[in-house]
């Protein structure tokens, strides 16, 4: 079953369910899938469906920072139970470990010594981790292991 197929599955179930979060979360997921289908005229395979998800899940935590300064704790609560369910539908994350350790598989294989070498770095490891660690964190131990 591809994601598209288990979002409208899980859609339907949220409505029979009366889950309102759930459901406006997976029709938010839906409305994105959509509307790039019908700008760009093509079908959106899985892995652009899980970036889509990753770009919603970021909008939505920058309004959680955005509502946190604020003091909007009712809006940041919203938004935090849609990360929730968008994560639901990514693939299981890697932990701190298992990403050190790839990244210094990664740092050895193209030979990086320091900082100046993050560029080649950070490409090879968007590449490998694509879907399952997020950009921030690659960064954050690039730099960690490199700094």
């Amino acid at each position: 079953m591809s994601l598209k197929e288990q979002l409208n599955e899980d859609l339907k179930q949220a409505m029979r369910d009366k889950e309102v979060v759930k459901r406006d979360s997976i029709r938010a997921i839906n409305t994105m899938i959509k509307q790039i289908e019908v700008d760009e005229r093509r079908v959106l395979d899985d892995a652009e469906v899980i970036k889509l998800i990753q770009k919603g899940i970021k909008q939505r935590e920058e309004a959680i920072a955005q509502y946190s300064a604020a003091s909007r704790a009712d809006l940041v609560e919203k938004e935090q139970s849609q990360v929730d369910i968008f994560m639901q539908y990514l693939p299981k994350q890697l932990s701190d470990e298992e990403l050190e350790s790839g990244m210094k598989e990664i740092i050895s294989e193209v030979g990086a010594t320091s900082l100046k070498d993050m560029g080649k770095v950070m490409g090879a490891a968007s590449k490998k981790f694509a879907g399952i660690a997020d950009g921030k964190r690659i960064n954050e131990m690039v730099k960690k292991l490199l700094g």
